[in-house]
């Protein structure tokens, strides 16, 4: 059995502000070391469910976060940028299984640290009509791999996003928001067995991926309109305002795609994450 772990920050248990999650932050090297605890009790539970190969994709900022000597030893780590599929780089389809690790809500939820990819760059996101984060698009990425999300760990606003968004994938709330920066906390040792135990159930379940229609059809809408205007120089981005662009595509491409805007708009920008 292959199991892709794909672990963001914000959504690990015991954090709550930009301090434990950006690199210089107070308390960014706590949060690291909390990153690897959550990951590890995934990579346990993965072993207890028979896999034999796990891939771990550090997927959050700099891609960096996660220290290669406090993983688990039955994993191996993806590290750095650029990815051409980011959050889920090195995911094929001969997986059979995505764990989603530290999660978050989108950008206008009140989540614990919510935004979408970009803090306020992007102010809302569509995937097929339907307003989605990062949540929705590497679900459907995954599925159109034939890959199935299995699991997903974070807040609760995140795990009743994915519920919205696919009901059967098992979630793990390790915090409960009370605003963007506050959130009352599960304890560690109960979070982490609570992670274990659903990855070591999830990962052998019978489970049929869910696939996003063809062409699927991705719309954001950006703070800039210097952003949109610059993205419609990529053949098939088009307008509907000044700040809104979409594109249609199959599956997985069209994700990869979006990293590209994403690197444009990095590039005229230069926004704290979190404003």
């Amino acid at each position: 059995m292959r199991i892709y772990i794909s672990v963001d920050m914000e959504g690990i248990t015991g954090l709550v502000d930009t301090d434990d999650v950006q690199p210089g932050g107070r308390d960014y090297e706590r949060g690291r070391q909390m990153m690897a605890e959550d990951v590890n009790a995934a990579v346990r539970g993965a072993v207890a469910a028979g896999a034999t190969h796990i891939t771990v994709n550090d997927a959050h900022g700099p891609m960096r976060n996660l220290l290669p000597e406090a993983l688990h030893p039955a994993a191996r780590l993806i590290r750095g940028k650029p990815k051409n599929m980011g959050m889920l780089d090195g995911l094929a389809a001969d997986h059979d299984a995505v764990i989603c690790v530290g999660y978050h809500s989108r950008a206008g939820t009140l989540g614990v640290l919510s935004h979408s990819f970009m803090g306020h760059e992007i102010e809302d996101m569509w995937l097929d009509g339907w307003p989605v984060g990062e949540i929705g698009p590497a679900q459907a990425a995954a599925g159109a791999l034939g890959v199935p999300v299995a699991v997903l760990t974070g807040d609760d606003r995140a795990c009743e996003e994915m519920t919205e968004w696919d009901a059967s994938v098992t979630t793990v709330a390790v915090k409960y928001a009370r605003d963007r920066f506050a959130a009352e906390l599960r304890p560690a040792v109960e979070a982490r067995t609570a992670i274990e135990k659903a990855v070591a159930s999830g990962c052998v379940a019978p489970r049929v991926p869910s696939t996003a229609s063809e062409p699927a059809t991705l719309t954001v809408r950006w703070q800039s309109a210097s952003v949109a205007s610059a993205l419609q120089g990529i053949p098939g981005v088009t307008a509907t305002d000044f700040r809104t662009v979409g594109a249609q595509g199959a599956l997985p491409s069209l994700y990869r795609q979006f990293g590209v805007w994403m690197r444009v708009a990095a590039s005229m920008t230069n926004q704290p994450p979190y404003c």
